[in-house]
């Protein structure tokens, strides 16, 4: 890296992202310890004695990953992934706008889950299981010996851990489907921009490996859930398709694009507006089909647009750009050596 701010210069532009950050997260916590809101009615057995939705009477297992492992490898993941980038990229605010990014999508898909969660919830695969239900409890108010023949109750009459009877409570979406969709496709988009798959050129195999690892990854946890029946396949595909969402958006806010495989590597500025110019250059790993090489930026010799985008250290306290020249589109024959 060329400069990197001084710390203080940093906080004066990160400031607000953290103390928000810390707050959701409080919230968001306080959300997930808090009994479920609402009040569901559930089936039973029928008079002769079968039980209406076997799909709620899985035994209690344990779980094959526990929600604080996905969070973690949510988290921990993408972040040596970015690390990783920069044996090439080599950008302090490329490693700022990529952690920055991924905790956004983090801490917004769990708060946004906790509240869906909480205020609507559902039942756990295990859900009578746990809540060890005894109809002589039912009282005459409220929802309890309700509906079609009567065969709707509500929590009163169970009779297990009210810890786990709140927690049965809570299945949708999945907190841990919800995770490892925030992380784990943020870094699909980190490392396809930054490896150029999909771009202008055909690149290696193994690069489409690599950034769908992370997805195959995210789907292993969502479908453990269902195996060790604390998750119904709903709750699951919910939960993915929060995550997903929070981390596009995350992405978006903190490079110039997506899909556009001229932009998607650039990490953006909070001041100065990007200009979204062909010349534009910026920090890639790949060293294929002239991307990333010291021909500068569409052979002009330099990376002046990615330059100017860029803050120096004196204003905001924001970044300078790496000290490579990168080249946005190829041009030319590849050398040997640039074929990665």
């Amino acid at each position: 890296m060329q400069t990197r701010p001084k710390f203080g210069q940093w906080l004066k532009c990160t400031w607000l992202d953290i103390l928000t950050m810390v707050v959701m997260g409080a919230v968001g916590l306080g959300i997930y310890i808090a009994h479920p809101a609402p009040s569901r009615s559930f089936a039973v057995t029928f008079s002769d004695g079968e039980i209406v939705y076997p799909e709620f009477a899985y035994p209690l297992r344990k779980e094959i990953v526990p929600i604080w492992l996905a969070a973690f490898l949510a988290a921990l993941i993408p972040i040596l992934g970015i690390l990783i980038m920069q044996i090439r990229v080599r950008s302090f605010w490329d490693v700022n706008n990529g952690i920055f990014g991924l905790l956004y999508s983090l801490i917004s898909a769990a708060v946004f889950q906790v509240f869906v969660k909480w205020l609507i919830g559902g039942l756990r695969p295990h859900f009578l299981d746990v809540c060890q239900p005894d109809t002589s409890l039912a009282t005459g108010t409220g929802y309890n010996r309700k509906g079609f023949q009567q065969l709707y109750f509500t929590r009163e009459i169970c009779t297990g851990n009210i810890d786990q009877i709140d927690d049965s409570l809570e299945s949708f979406p999945s907190g841990h489907s919800t995770a490892a969709f925030a992380g784990f496709v943020f870094l699909y988009l980190y490392l396809n921009a930054k490896l150029k798959v999909f771009s202008n050129y055909h690149p290696a195999m193994w690069k489409l490996i690599v950034i769908y690892a992370p997805v195959l990854g995210a789907v292993l946890i969502g479908g453990a859930l269902t195996i060790d029946n604390f998750h119904n396949w709903y709750d699951v595909v919910a939960g993915a398709i929060i995550g997903t969402i929070m981390a596009f958006s995350s992405y978006r806010m903190t490079y110039a694009a997506i899909w556009d495989w001229r932009y998607n590597h650039i990490p953006l500025n909070r001041n100065v507006p990007f200009p979204y110019l062909p010349e534009s250059g910026g920090p890639v790993f790949t060293r294929k089909a002239g991307w990333g090489d010291a021909t500068g930026v569409l052979g002009q010799g330099n990376d002046r647009n990615y330059h100017d985008h860029t803050h120096d250290a004196n204003q905001d306290g924001y970044h300078p750009s790496s000290s490579i020249p990168l080249r946005a589109m190829g041009e030319g024959q590849a050398q040997p050596e640039n074929m990665v």
